[in-house]
């Protein structure tokens, strides 16, 4: 790989001319990138990627025959170059973070954000900090996906110990990130869960974990078969229910094993039958 700070070699592969002079031409425009490549298909990619070793590659996903991310994980770690996802959709953008992508631009491309993932592509070869790198790629997905980067956090980290992404729908273990430590909680051993403001309160053994999460990306984590929402602030494990007080006024009251009591609101007593 040639490339230095100032000069990038780079590949264009996409299935649609247009689609690849768009990009040259905006590369063109910024400065500081040759494209020595272009590719029509995955399979003349794999084969133009071994050999010229670019220092960064544009990728389209959609691809008939190889995809984009299948071409990636077909390229051996030690020869892949940075990598820039470059599509009309954004249901790919966790699998992107997958497989190491630097950056993930939608099209119709602006110029302004290709700037930024060149950008981020220099960084990343300037840089020895994969740490760093991950959290930049969070960011890059998030703003995308619309997901706080704890909860994609949530999600690859869980993903990878049988998460939703080997075969499951829910992960087995909930990843709670604080100062830079994550804590893998087993999901079944969580009591209950609240909200305070922009953060859950995670209540698990008798232990509180404190996560920045929306409650609808947290339950989105959670088996609803296990848990449901009895308040708008507030999750429960059904399996740690002991007793459920009812109220005059339509409200009802569920008492835990651990002796917690939880207010359960008009608005969601139908979920009593979980429990009946």
């Amino acid at each position: 790989m040639s490339g230095t700070a100032e000069q990038l070699t780079a590949l264009v592969i996409d299935d649609e001319p247009l689609a690849r002079r768009g990009l040259r031409l905006r590369l063109d425009q910024l400065g500081g990138v040759e494209v020595i490549a272009e590719c029509a298909n995955g399979r003349e990619a794999r084969e133009k990627i071994l050999e010229l070793q670019p220092d960064v590659i544009f990728v389209d996903i959609q691809m008939p025959g190889v995809s984009g991310l299948q071409l990636v994980q077909q390229i051996p770690p030690a020869q892949l170059p940075q990598v820039v996802f470059v599509t009309a959709y954004d249901q790919y953008a966790v699998e992107a973070f997958e497989v190491n992508a630097v950056d993930y631009v939608l099209k119709p491309i602006e110029e302004q954000r290709l700037a930024v993932a060149l950008s981020r592509v220099r960084e990343k070869l300037a840089s020895a900090d994969i740490a760093s790198q991950r959290e930049q790629l969070l960011e890059a997905v998030a703003d995308l996906t619309k997901e706080s980067p704890e909860a994609l956090e949530q999600k690859l980290v869980a993903g990878t110990l049988q998460g939703e992404w080997s075969g499951s729908a829910y992960p087995d273990k909930i990843a709670i990130k604080d100062s830079g430590k994550i804590t893998l909680v087993p999901a079944r051993e969580i009591d209950w869960i609240d909200a305070a403001g922009d953060y859950m309160c995670v209540h698990a053994n008798g232990q509180t974990h404190v996560m920045r999460i929306t409650m609808k990306e947290l339950e989105q984590q959670l088996d609803p078969k296990l848990f449901q929402r009895i308040h708008r602030s507030t999750i429960v494990n059904l399996s740690r229910v002991r007793e459920i007080c009812a109220h005059i006024n339509g409200e009802y009251h569920l008492v835990l094993n651990n002796g917690e009591r939880l207010k359960m609101s008009r608005s969601y007593k139908n979920k009593v039958q979980h429990f009946l």
